[in-house]
Formats: structure tokens, sequence, C-alpha cells
């Protein structure tokens, strides 16, 4: 019966990729190039809207490479199924968006489709970028056709079969993309408004603080922002919830915009991932939009209970090895009770980033250190040094799982093939 039901699935997911094949081949024919500049796209002020709509939406992190310029694309994107390299958005005529039109560059942003007809792989957040309104988008491009021309040719992707074939790409984008503008919720405020237009949309925070499926695919509206591993990056973007079972419990506005800003809060510090975030794109953002995504994240819902789970193991050894490992190593800097100094070092009790399901925030924290950003108001942060050549994988599996259960913590305990994983990985 077991082959019956493979062969019956097998066939299932060739039909719904055939159709999604058909479908795609049907309805995006390619655009033709831009004939003439609109005199508005040279408005100083749409300009200026335009380049803080791209700091906001981080757009420089991914489609500038290492040591290259600005927005001329060359990094590669990695994958679960491999690398996309990131595109040149500058106004280049043959590699960039110099023949583009905005007409071409909404349809990419809404749609995810290219150009060229052709769907673009989701590694490009287009699946959040349906949400940003036509006058954003319209500001956007008028910012990146200012910007100065670099030829840049963008390298083909780097997938493993399947992942390669058009017909998984429509696929997926069958079982997971309908393109849609956000809505305004007439019951909520408009600071409450704007705040769920920037973390939905060009914020796109859900790309990384949710849990993916096997297939990369984002689940149902419900689960937003509920927490995940970054797919590739080995960190977990915790939840955001301010309420009750979130990552963020008892976050005030004040804590969430002092992130955002300065890196730094009295509940924890930006690492990892959005430290960059935080240095490149929200730092620079103005106050009433950092007060709006407070808001709005301030108003998920509560999350669901934690199931306790028992180890099989006796973890009293591990524990106490783990205890003696803290007071000599950490205790000087995040406190005896792990309640950290304020605005300098982050505090270890009750912190969602140290409690996250799979203890690999702070595994890797311990062994690679911890940086968080400079910012223009915080620019010389105190940081955490790698422990890596000092401990033990023994050693660091003891530590973190001290700090996880420790202080009413309460998470389970890593073990040492967790390190040893973890250890050789690369930092991005």
């Amino acid at each position: 019966m077991k082959w019956v039901l493979r062969t019956f699935l097998a066939v299932l997911v060739l039909a719904i990729a055939g159709v999604a094949w058909w479908l795609s081949a049907q309805h995006h024919p390619a655009l033709p190039a831009a004939t003439t500049t609109e005199a508005r796209l040279q408005d100083p002020a749409l300009v200026a809207r335009g380049a803080y709509l791209a700091t906001l939406g981080d757009c420089a992190a991914c489609h500038t490479a290492q040591g290259g310029e600005p927005y001329a694309g060359g990094r590669a994107l990695a994958t679960p199924f491999g690398d996309v390299p990131a595109p040149n958005l500058t106004p280049d005529d043959a590699t960039g968006l110099g023949r583009w039109s905005f007409d071409a560059f909404w349809r990419a942003l809404h749609e995810g489709i290219g150009r060229d007809g052709r769907a673009l792989y989701p590694a490009f957040p287009y699946t959040s970028y349906t949400r940003v309104s036509r006058d954003d988008a319209f500001a956007l491009f008028a910012y990146l056709k200012s910007l100065p021309p670099v030829r840049s040719e963008t390298a083909a992707p780097s997938l493993r079969f399947p992942y390669d074939l058009k017909a998984s790409l429509a696929t997926w984008r069958t079982l997971y993309f309908r393109p849609g503008g956000f809505v305004p919720d007439p019951k909520q405020s408009a600071e409450w408004n704007r705040g769920a237009y920037l973390v939905q949309g060009l914020g796109h925070c859900n790309e990384c603080h949710v849990t993916r499926d096997n297939l990369g695919g984002l689940p149902r509206e419900s689960e937003a922002l509920t927490g995940g591993q970054i797919p590739a990056q080995n960190w977990y973007a915790p939840d955001l919830s301010t309420r009750a079972h979130g990552g963020l419990e008892g976050w005030s506005a004040d804590d969430i915009v002092s992130l955002l800003k300065t890196g730094q809060s009295g509940k924890g510090a930006a690492f990892g991932p959005m430290a960059d975030v935080v240095m490149q794109s929200t730092q620079h953002l103005r106050e009433d939009d950092l007060r709006a995504i407070a808001t709005y994240l301030r108003s998920l819902p509560p999350r669901p209970a934690p199931a306790t789970v028992e180890s099989p193991l006796d973890t009293t050894a591990l524990l106490t090895r783990g205890g003696r490992l803290y007071e000599q190593q950490c205790a000087g800097c995040h406190g005896k009770d792990g309640e950290g100094v304020n605005g300098v070092y982050p505090p270890l009790a009750g912190n969602g980033s140290v409690t996250e399901p799979t203890g690999i925030n702070a595994i890797r924290l311990v062994l690679l250190g911890g940086f968080a950003p400079s910012t223009a108001t915080h620019p010389r942060p105190y940081s955490m040094p790698p422990f890596a050549q000092q401990l033990s994988d023994a050693d660091v599996a003891a530590v973190v799982s001290y700090v996880r259960h420790a202080w009413n913590n309460a998470a389970p305990a890593v073990m040492e093939r967790d390190v040893a994983a973890y250890r050789h990985t690369p930092v991005d």
C-alpha cells in the first residue's frame, strides 16, 4: 500500500507542477523596455523618499556584494536549495534597471515576475513586498533610477535538482503565493496600521521570524512572526510577540524602539543577522515609524505555553558543571542572576533569544562571541569575546544548558553534539 500512496503523491505533485507551469506561461508576457523617463522620477523629494524606503527595506544588504558598489548586486543569497545571486539594481542599461519601466518594477514587487515575464525566485521576498503600495514602489523606483549606473552582470542561480526546474518554481508559487496589497484595519489606529504596513510589507520581518516548511513555504497568516530558524544561516529569529509566552514577553514599546534604534535595550541586544539589520536599516528610521512598529508588535497575540519536555537523561551533572563555568566566565558581565547591565551587557534571565526552542543562538554566541551593531547613538558597544578556543564542546553544552535552565528560563538542555554541529558553520 505504501508504494501506491507514494505513486499517487508523485503523480499529484507532477500534475500540480504541470498546471502551475501552464498558468505561469500563459499570464506573464514580457514587458517592453522603458522608452521615456518621466519627469516626476527626478523630483528630489520623491528620490529622497525612495532613499528612505530603500533603507527601511534594507535593500542594500542583499543587493551589494562585499566590497562592491552599492546596489550593484553580486551577493549570493544562500538558501537550503542552493544559492540565488541578488541582481544589479542600478540603472545600467545592459545589466541593471536602466531599461526597466515602472510597470515592470511594480510587477516584480507585487507579483514576483521579472521584466522578461519569468517568475522570480522567492529569495527576493515578494511574498512580503506584494503589500507595498504603488506610491511607495514608485518612490523606490525613482531612487534606484537616480543611482550611478554600474555595469555588473548577475550570475545564474546555482540550485540543486529539482529546484532548478521552472515547473518546481511554478509549483511553489501555486502553493504559497497570492499577490495582494496591504488592507488597513479600520478598527485599529493610524499608528497601528502604519506599523503593520511596515512590518508586513517593506520591512519583510516575517521572511525570517517564522518557521518555513520543507519546501521553504511560509505558514498561514495566524502563525506570522512566531519565530523560526533562518534558512541556511544557522540563527534563530525569535518570536516577536510581547505577550504571554512570546519571544519578547514583557518588552515595552520603549524597549523595542531602543533595540531598533541603538542595537541595545534593557531586555536584550541585537546580534547575528539582526545586528546587520539595525546597523544598515532600522537605526536610520524616523521615530514615528519606530513607534508604529512597536505598537504593531505589542498587539501580537499571546502564544501557547511551550510543551514541557522531560529529558530522558539525568542533567544534574551537566547543569552543575555549567553553573561553575558560568560563575567563572560569564557572571562578571551578565550578573550572578543573569540580570545583565542595562545598555551594556544584555540580561540572560527571561531572554527569548536564549530560551528559543533550538538553542542555536546561545551556542553560537558562546562560540563566536556577541557583537552588537555600532550605531549613531551607540557607536562603541561592548562586545562578548568568543570562547571557541577556550571551551570544549562539552563545556559549551554545559554552560549553555545552565543558562537556558537557570532563573526560571526552563528551556531544554543542549547536547555536546549540538555544539559540534555549529562550531564550524559560517557566521552568515
